[in-house]
């Protein structure tokens, strides 16, 4: 079973791994991600780096796709990278994505789409993905945002964020920690963006400890953005689920299922 864990180095990365590596804005991606991308020869990985071209462009050149210049969506890209890697005999794929301001996804709700379909792409194939976050540039809370969407953490931020969302194989996504008023509108973002791409959206709530009213709502919310769609909840307490039936969401016009 997948789980969410805090890594102390990238030596600690493995495959079907997606990994927050949060730095400082003086620090070096390539010299902070450089065993990451070394260790692709002893593993017999295939090496992709999504970003601009790193300083040190001779030593790396060959392995770096600029985002923006890319035929389609960036998922795209490594699935093909992917594909690739299979029909020329690596073991898995292994991506270091320099994710700046700057660059193609710069819009909150385009980066947040965008990690959502790497840490499922992760999951599905396998893949070591790496995104790398200079702590310099990005407004905190679209930071703190992206952090909710990786399963695993790394960097000069390396404890969790207060909760995440994660792929739980084929099965749906893992919902824990604590979702209060402080996390309730980053929740209910991550909510939209699943629910603009999927028809049902289920969250394995297992290892949920806290879901306030503020956290309802924004479920609520994000549900009725959508009525074609449906959220269902596995693994909610009798406590969650008489919560949301007194506070007046338990409706039709809500759609989501709320299940032991």
């Amino acid at each position: 079973m997948r789980a969410a864990r805090t890594l102390a180095t990238l030596d600690e990365v493995d495959p079907g791994d997606h990994v927050c590596q949060v730095l400082d804005a003086a620090d070096d991606v390539m010299d902070r991600s450089r065993a990451f991308v070394a260790d692709g020869a002893l593993f017999g990985d295939k090496v992709v780096i999504i970003g601009p071209a790193p300083r040190t462009g001779g030593e790396f050149a060959q392995l770096v796709l600029d985002p923006s210049r890319l035929e389609g969506s960036l998922l795209a890209a490594v699935r093909r990278e992917a594909v690739s890697a299979g029909r020329e005999g690596f073991r898995s794929l292994r991506v270091l994505h320099h994710v700046t301001p700057s660059g193609r996804t710069e819009r909150p709700e385009d980066l947040l789409r965008s990690e959502l379909e790497l840490e499922e792409f992760a999951t599905d194939s396998g893949a070591l993905v790496v995104c790398a976050y200079s702590g310099g540039g990005w407004d905190a809370s679209t930071l703190e945002q992206v952090r909710c969407v990786h399963p695993h953490h790394l960097g000069s931020r390396p404890a969790s964020p207060a909760f995440q969302v994660y792929r739980t194989g084929k099965d749906g996504w893992t919902v824990n920690g604590v979702i209060d008023s402080e996390g309730a509108p980053a929740f209910g973002n991550i909510l939209r963006t699943l629910l603009a791409q999927t028809a049902t959206v289920r969250l394995l709530c297992h290892a949920l400890d806290f879901f306030d009213a503020a956290g309802m709502s924004a479920l609520a919310d994000a549900a009725r953005c959508l009525p074609d769609r449906k959220v269902v909840l596995e693994g909610t307490n009798d406590t969650v689920r008489l919560a949301w039936e007194l506070s007046g969401f338990a409706v039709r016009d809500v759609p989501v299922v709320m299940a032991p």
